[in-house]
């Protein structure tokens, strides 16, 4: 196969800015089949690989792009079943850029002209792949029986996220009767909930829990574990003999400034749980929700670029993503900031809020505690020394207030995991943030037999970091069973 030296990795396309601001639909449209030959022709095939090393599931990498690049996008597709359950969601949503393709060696190539030195390289396009992988798959193969033998012993599933649906995937394919129990009426977790349709349409993620169907995975939705059903009854009266908790972090933080419980302002969860589950932005949606015209979003994660970008749809004429540190610093992926950007968000960076005004003249007879949003009041900031997370602290700069005017003000300011499972479950531990307490080489928990991942343990964070911690529990599942 010839390689392709081309420094830039092939476009994505993409609908138009102007016009995808307005809708719900995906905003990137994929590769053809050309493109994506194209691009894998770009991999070096390296002796030693490090993009493997960055991935959390330890995809085959450098084999399924060489499948790309010969045509045979469904053996492909098998190389990277092997590794990943959801690999259409993982083409979509994961931060390829820090993780497979931040290792990627022709993305560390110079590119020269003249003999100088120019610049470097782009990264081969793996995300890109993997998503048009999967997503010819879908369209094209042949749906066969799948035929697992069984091997008797029952696990059972707490939460249907992208921890829980590997872990459940990884058991199902060893023989095991694998049943997830989901709070919520739709299977998915934060890929239901949380990511919004332009970013990951939520056919994709249900045609993935259909393909774990198939493996024998029994899906139990609107049961909610530490109400519905104990973890002590999962084990002692369903006959269970492992637990894998994949509860997931949803629990919201705000600011406590004064002001925040005045109708119009939102924590992120709310916000994108109505949109994304509860379809709120369609005619018929029996969701209300609110549809602002001026919104200020704190916070400056992949969470705030949804909220952003969500309102944007839902016809705000004004977005503001309110930020106390620089661009420099804003955790979300640089991606979502330059869609959020092409689609008209206003970012005020170096800014962080103080107050949230209220206007009481419409809602005191109702309710003469809390009024309506009218605006915001923020301070600039100025960076300061770096913090215990390594980032330049962000300091007021005196004297600086001013007012943005606003209806609506969405909090995108990270999640906790819920309390229930630890208040309902004698000998599970968590730390000060409430996130379980497991070893790190199993992923067990302080409970026998319950083991646990994803942001139930971290705390938000990345698809596929939780993806790896239900793999790596999985594994651990099977050796004390089959052990026993």
């Amino acid at each position: 196969m010839a390689i392709d030296m081309s420094p830039k990795k092939h476009s994505m396309p993409t609908q138009d800015p102007l016009v995808r601001a307005h809708n719900f639909k995906e905003v990137a449209l994929g590769y053809s089949e050309q493109i994506a030959m194209a691009e894998a022709k770009r991999c070096l095939d390296c002796k030693n690989p490090q993009c493997v090393t960055g991935c959390p599931v330890q995809i085959n990498i450098p084999a399924f792009i060489k499948e790309v690049a010969n045509g045979d996008f469904e053996k492909a597709y098998q190389i990277i079943t092997e590794s990943s359950s959801l690999p259409a969601i993982c083409g979509r949503v994961c931060p390829q850029e820090s993780q497979c393709e931040g290792k990627c060696i022709r993305g560390k190539m110079p590119v020269r002209e003249n003999a100088k030195i120019i610049g470097m390289s782009e990264p081969v396009g793996i995300g890109r792949l993997e998503r048009f992988v999967a997503d010819y798959h879908r369209l094209h193969a042949e749906q066969r029986p799948v035929e697992i033998k069984k091997n008797g012993h029952k696990v059972a599933i707490v939460g249907s996220g992208p921890s829980g649906l590997t872990c459940a995937g990884d058991l199902a394919k060893k023989g095991y009767d694998v049943t997830i129990y989901e709070a919520l009426h739709l299977a998915g977790g934060v890929l239901s909930y949380g990511i919004p349709e332009f970013r990951l349409p939520k056919d994709i993620v249900q045609s993935e829990i259909e393909g774990l169907k198939e493996l024998g995975v029994k899906v139990e939705t609107d049961v909610v574990i530490g109400q519905t059903l104990t973890i002590d009854e999962l084990l002692d009266d369903y006959g269970y003999e492992a637990i894998f908790v994949g509860s997931g972090a949803g629990l919201p933080k705000f600011m406590g400034i004064p002001g925040e419980n005045a109708k119009g302002v939102y924590s992120a969860n709310e916000f994108l749980t109505r949109i994304n589950l509860m379809k709120a932005y369609l005619d018929d949606s029996e969701t209300p929700i609110e549809h602002p015209k001026r919104v200020a979003v704190v916070g400056g994660g992949n969470v705030a670029m949804d909220a952003c970008r969500s309102a944007l749809r839902l016809g705000a004429e004004k977005v503001y993503c309110v930020y106390r540190r620089s661009m420099a610093e804003l955790p979300a992926r640089r991606e979502e900031v330059e869609h959020a950007e092409e689609e008209g968000v206003d970012f005020k960076l170096l800014n962080n809020p103080i107050e949230i005004i209220e206007d009481r003249d419409g809602t005191a007879k109702s309710n003469p505690n809390y009024g309506t949003v009218k605006a915001i009041k923020c301070i600039k900031m100025e960076l300061g020394e770096p913090d215990a997370s390594g980032r330049r602290r962000p300091v007021p700069v005196p004297d600086s207030e001013f007012i943005l005017d606003v209806d609506c003000v969405i909090m995108a300011l990270g999640t906790s995991p819920n309390p229930l499972i630890k208040n309902t479950t004698p000998g599970i531990e968590v730390n000060s943030h409430g996130c379980l307490v497991v070893n790190e080489q199993t992923n067990e928990t302080t409970k026998a037999h319950v083991y646990a991942g994803g942001d139930a343990v971290t705390g938000a964070a990345t698809v596929i970091l939780a993806m790896g911690a239900g793999k790596k529990a999985a594994k651990a599942i099977d050796e004390y069973i089959t052990s026993k």
